[in-house]
């Protein structure tokens, strides 16, 4: 039995980032049923239910210290974790546990990292003192790669994959369409538009932009625009907050999702735009046209990935140019949702390879 603990940030109730660990957990376990998956959460019960793994507390430095040490493999990943702009303090957490498993004897493998941006000489310094003692790196996206060689970072096997997300499985479709038959939409209906916002830096702009396109939606395509929380609770009040700013009524999901009930709302969409990153790759999975609105690297990395580019940013969006977006992709539904099926398909191979390449690091140790 191999053991293997996951580093990262879970337990914190972003559906982005459980989605990863689902996609991770799910992928692993299909490669090697008697993997014993423990994961470093902030919320170890609900990683333990959510997802039916070990969990231990981010703060619990003897679990952390014991589950490392008899791990074959200590996995950090998915996701940006490796920046330091969001939170200074955070990069400095994930690489003193990667260091702890240095100096333990376990074998760390960066997975599908989205790195950097790292500002600051000592965080960069540390950031490729760690990453060239570990044994296999792996990044969703050809940014990272560039980061990794401009911090010195060149030990390591490393390799560009995709997000584990893109390896998940597609759903039914008819759990989300319970969903929103129980907040009283009713799929087939009218159109559905998806809308997944968030909160950042205290930013109005785009909310504005956002509030005038659900209009138009409304008032151009006959459609319901359904706004989908991607962080609960925050992103509930960022989407009211939206929702508010709108003529027409817009219906905000109120709720808490897992993974396989975001996949199948987001399956039910005519349309998807999004800030988060993950509300994008859940359309890519489902076949469903995206609109990106980037607030960090990592969206137009990803954007770029399956030939896209943002609509703009937070600070810069513009209506006219989005409604341009929105009425392209309403127009040509069909070929935009074949073209990203094409590009998914090889994003799905490559999420895979991350955990054949962390089985390959535990078989050489």
């Amino acid at each position: 039995m191999s053991n293997v603990v996951i580093s990262g940030y879970y337990g914190s109730r972003n559906a982005g980032d459980e989605a990863m660990l689902a996609a991770m957990v799910e992928v692993l376990s299909d490669l090697n049923p008697k993997v014993n998956i423990t994961v470093i959460s902030a919320s170890p019960e609900d990683t333990r239910q959510r997802h039916g793994v070990n969990a231990v507390g981010w703060l619990d430095l003897r679990g952390i210290f014991a589950a490392v040490r008899r791990a074959d493999l200590l996995i950090s990943g998915g996701g940006s974790l490796l920046q330091n702009v969001t939170s200074r303090r955070s990069l400095y957490y994930y690489l003193l546990i990667i260091w702890l498993a240095e100096l333990l004897g376990t074998p760390v493998m960066l997975y599908a990292q989205g790195i950097g941006p790292i500002n600051g000489g000592f965080a960069r310094w540390f950031m490729g003192y760690i990453g060239n003692r570990v044994r296999m790196i792996t990044v969703r996206d050809r940014g990272s790669l560039k980061e990794l060689k401009a911090l010195g970072i060149t030990r390591p096997h490393i390799e560009p994959t995709a997000d584990p997300v893109h390896a998940i499985h597609q759903v039914d479709r008819s759990i989300g369409s319970q969903i929103l038959q129980r907040h009283g939409i009713s799929v087939g209906e009218k159109p559905l538009v998806c809308i997944s916002v968030r909160e950042w830096c205290g930013m109005s702009h785009y909310k504005e932009v956002v509030a005038r396109a659900a209009d138009r939606i409304v008032e151009e395509f006959s459609a319901r625009v359904v706004f989908l929380p991607m962080q609960y609770p925050e992103d509930v009040r960022t989407a009211e907050q939206v929702a508010a700013l709108a003529k027409h009524d817009m219906m905000v999901l109120p709720e808490e999702y897992n993974t396989s009930q975001l996949l199948s709302i987001v399956g039910n969409m005519e349309l998807l735009i999004s800030i988060r990153l993950h509300a994008l790759i859940f359309a890519g999975v489902m076949g469903v046209p995206m609109i990106g609105i980037s607030y960090d690297p990592k969206v137009d990395r990803f954007l770029e990935s399956v030939g896209e580019q943002p609509v703009g940013t937070l600070e810069n969006v513009d209506f006219d140019k989005l409604m341009e977006q929105i009425r392209a992709k309403w127009n040509d539904k069909a070929g935009f949702s074949q073209q990203n099926e094409q590009l998914f398909d090889d994003l799905r191979r490559l999420a895979m390879h991350n955990a054949e390449l962390a089985y390959s690091v535990i078989r050489k140790v």
